[in-house]
């Protein structure tokens, strides 16, 4: 079972979905039992939230992308290419 230490260190991956199915489930029970883990966790679920809304409404600045595909060695765009495009 999760305790407060674990569900808060592990609260963002929770958010994302990227912790095992068993680990969901133990924080998840330990969110329905905890009052201020369950606050803790709607406080950055609605930061989350609104920074993406935030996010989204930005355009990323010229080269980015490129810089973060040659950063990762991935091509994000699907254009071919990793790295700006000249």
């Amino acid at each position: 079972m999760a305790d407060c230490k674990q569900t808060l260190q592990e609260l963002d991956a929770f958010l994302d979905d990227e912790i095992s199915v068993t680990t969901r489930e133990q924080i998840h029970d330990h969110l329905e039992s905890c009052v201020d883990c369950l606050q803790t966790f709607e406080f950055h679920a609605e930061l989350k939230q609104a920074i993406r809304r935030k996010a989204s409404n930005d355009e990323m600045p010229p080269g980015l992308l490129g810089k973060i595909e040659m950063c990762f060695n991935e091509d994000f765009d699907g254009d071919g290419i990793i790295g700006p495009v000249d």
